[in-house]
């Protein structure tokens, strides 16, 4: 009998149609049919969406999640981003080995202090204190981030407030300005000016208008942001210059925010000079590094941001409330590898000095490469980019700017588009590092990396000659 009664009812169920619930509606009276109720009743409005916050509207754009996105697409050589294709050091990877599988140390995969893992900290305190020539206390002048995007993050927020100015130096990395706009800070653009345009040039030829950036300042200034060496044009900031930036915070009590990630980088004849050793501007300073830069790890990200408590405090607070703490076994692998490296410093062997020395080879291959190929490079002093006139090109073979991508977009978007698309090869868009205002300044150059290996600098110089050769031919 009871098997009969479930027969029964699974039958029953089967067989009865899906019953939607009612529609909202503002007459609450039962009426018989969906047809009688949409004629005698008025439906509810249903609000739209939430609002995502106003402060993002204008800033979505980013030139990595487009051009990544094409690279993944097309599987270009990608000689666009910063990173090297070749072993990070094995002295900071058999660190962070050891430190993920220590059956010694085991909390070295728990959470480790939120500003920072002792021992890098300590190891950050030994070294820029001699650099700096000032003690450094570990604990509330330096700041560990995951990586130095965040320390220019934390930065801003912790520095800006609504309605400050800050002064951005062109071209830039590309955060700068998205970041002061989040902090509800005003950017003011100041573009570096090139002394020489003609032939194979040098990033020392692009320099500041002492009147236009001493214009710039105002009693709203709260900072400026330099980065050396530079991002994309690789020029490395001569100390008179610096000394001109470092008079104008003084005279504006302004804090100048210093993106030295490439700080290592330097080649013959150039030297790195931290703002935060001249006179009266370790008190106004914030300077920022990079492990990912320093020891050819940009997976790991991990960075630092050091200076004095005072304002170390407001990046303090937003690192705490957002990120809180870095991966521990990181942060003790790149400890390891400033300890290590500390101890060789002033060698060969270390690899502050040794990584510049083999990018300067790398970098004079590709300004034989460019020159031969017919774009005009820009020599950088330092950094590991290098700049590439294309306006020759642009002038002879009017299809490469015009054919796929945008028209409204700038030539050199297009151009790189193309290039990816149709060569194989992927660079960066320079007026991507340039504000809407001074984007044409950019949009005459591509960006390459040449912190790679030879074979593909190589086949990157192949691919550029078999393109010069081919509208030289007119088969392009």
């Amino acid at each position: 009998m009871l098997n009969l009664i479930r027969q029964a009812t699974v039958r029953s169920i089967s067989v009865q149609p899906y019953i939607f619930a009612p529609v909202v509606s503002s007459c609450s009276s039962p009426l018989p049919s969906l047809r009688s109720r949409s004629q005698s009743c008025t439906m509810a409005t249903v609000a739209s969406p939430p609002a995502i916050a106003t402060k993002t509207n204008g800033i979505e754009k980013s030139v990595w999640v487009e051009l990544i996105q094409l690279a993944l697409e097309v599987k270009p050589l990608n000689l666009g981003q910063g990173f090297p294709d070749f072993a990070a050091p094995d002295t900071v990877r058999k660190a962070l080995a050891e430190a993920c599988s220590s059956d010694t140390n085991v909390l070295l995969n728990q959470y480790t202090r939120g500003f920072g893992h002792p021992r890098l900290v300590n190891a950050l305190s030994k070294l820029y204190s001699k650099l700096i020539g000032r003690e450094i206390n570990p604990l509330n002048e330096v700041l560990v981030t995951a990586g130095a995007y965040e320390a220019l993050f934390v930065t801003i927020m912790g520095l800006v407030n609504k309605g400050d100015e800050v002064i951005i130096i062109e071209p830039f990395f590309d955060c700068y300005m998205p970041q002061v706009k989040l902090a509800g800070g005003t950017p003011v653009f100041v573009p570096l000016c090139p002394k020489k345009t003609e032939g194979v040039t040098s990033s020392g030829d692009w320099v500041l208008d002492p009147t236009e950036l001493g214009n710039a300042f105002t009693d709203k200034t709260k900072a400026i942001i330099v980065n050396t060496p530079n991002n994309p044009l690789g020029k490395v900031y001569k100390r008179e210059e610096l000394m001109m930036i470092a008079d104008l915070c003084k005279k504006h009590n302004s804090i100048a925010i210093m993106d030295e990630v490439y700080e290592w980088m330097t080649y013959t004849g150039q030297e790195h000079v931290r703002m935060a050793t001249l006179p009266g501007m370790w008190e106004r300073t914030i300077s920022i590094g990079s492990a990912g830069k320093t020891f050819s790890v940009t997976g790991w990200k991990i960075g630092w941001a050091y200076g004095p408590a005072n304002l170390m405090k407001g990046l303090q607070v937003v690192h705490q409330h957002s990120v809180y703490t870095c991966t521990t076994p990181v942060q003790e692998a790149v400890g390891q590898g400033f300890e290590i490296e500390i101890q060789r410093y002033g060698t060969p062997d270390c690899y502050f000095q040794s990584l510049p020395a083999e990018l300067e080879v790398k970098r004079n291959n590709i300004v034989k490469i460019l020159t031969e190929a017919g774009l005009n490079p820009i020599v950088p002093e330092g950094g590991y980019f290098i700049l590439a006139d294309v306006r020759n090109i642009s002038k002879r073979c009017i299809i490469l700017i015009d054919i796929g991508g945008d028209s409204n977009e700038r030539k050199d978007f297009r151009f790189v588009k193309w290039l990816s698309r149709n060569r194989k090869l992927q660079g960066i868009p320079p007026s991507a590092f340039y504000s809407p205002e001074h984007g044409d300044i950019g949009e005459n150059y591509i960006r390459f990396c040449f912190i790679k290996e030879d074979e593909n600098l190589e086949k990157a110089g192949e691919i550029l000659r078999t393109l010069k050769k081919d509208i030289d031919e007119g088969k392009v």
